[in-house]
Formats: C-alpha cells, structure tokens, sequence
C-alpha cells in the first residue's frame, strides 16, 4: 500500500508511543522532505524526530511537481502539507495522513483518499492492534493536541467504544 505522511500525525502518534502503528496497519510510509525537517531537524529534541530520523519504513522521497506545491503554498497551505499533497499525487498514494482541515480539503478536491491521527486509530482499533483508542485519545489531549469534545465522541462512536 503507498500512503504518504503529513508531520503532525507522526509527531501526535509518536507522543502516545504508538508511531509502529502506521507500520502495522500500512506498511512504508512515505513524507516529503518538508515534513522530514519539520519533524527531525526543527523539530529535534521533540516527540518524533528520532524515531522519524531512524526509521527504516520512513521513507523521505522528494516531490517533482515545484510549481504545484508553490500554488499549493500561495492558496494558504505549509510547505510540508504542499509537499505531501503534491507527493501523494505523483506516487497514485492509496492514503494520505493529514490532520489539518484546509489540507485535508484539498487533497480531497484533487481526490486523493484522506485519513488523519484519528481515523488511524480507529483502523488500529479495528485491526485489533488496540484494545482501546480512550487513553490515547486522552494522552493526546493532555500532550496539547487539539481535538474538540465532539471529535473526541465521534471517533469513539466510530471505534465503537
């Protein structure tokens, strides 16, 4: 399967010690140089810059389209949600992973199949690779992640929890 990573999935799974998950469930995952710096270089020190960095099943690949990503940039996205979307074009990805809602809505105007850390931890549930995704969903907000209560209640709706 080709699924392409966006950076804050593999930082916020990395957070809850769950990174091996995308391994598990879809084999290689392949990011763009942007969001290798944005998560190991700028991001060294913090949760996901060494496991990204020395992760075999991580493979940073570089997109070729640049005028793409630089329209992608000029409509309001990030250098690493350009790439990724640009990427997953160009490699026909099966799956993108990306939690931004702006990116996310892009992807999907140019069809590209989306997922994001949640819809990761549903299929990780659904997989029987987690027993539960309550304490991770829990580990993520008490890390500073971002997810609304009606988020929270609708991905365990969804895992059936």
């Amino acid at each position: 399967m080709i699924v392409v990573s966006n950076a804050s999935p593999l930082i916020a799974l990395s957070i809850i010690n769950s990174l091996d998950l995308l391994r598990a469930l879809y084999g290689p995952i392949n990011i763009p140089e942007a969001v290798f710096y944005e998560v190991v270089i700028r991001g060294a020190g913090r949760p996901g810059a060494t496991a990204v960095a020395n992760t075999s099943w991580i493979v940073q690949r570089a997109p070729s389209d640049r005028q793409t990503v630089a329209q992608l940039l000029s409509v309001g996205l990030d250098q690493g949600e350009s790439e990724a979307i640009v990427l997953a074009s160009e490699l026909s990805a099966e799956l993108l992973i990306l939690d931004e809602s702006q990116a996310r809505t892009v992807a999907r105007q140019r069809g590209l199949p989306v997922t994001g850390t949640l819809g990761v931890l549903i299929a990780a549930k659904n997989a029987g690779l987690v027993a539960s995704i309550k304490p991770l969903l829990a580990q993520l907000t008490a890390a500073g992640f971002y997810l609304t209560p009606q988020i929270i209640a609708h991905a365990l709706q969804l895992a059936g929890e």
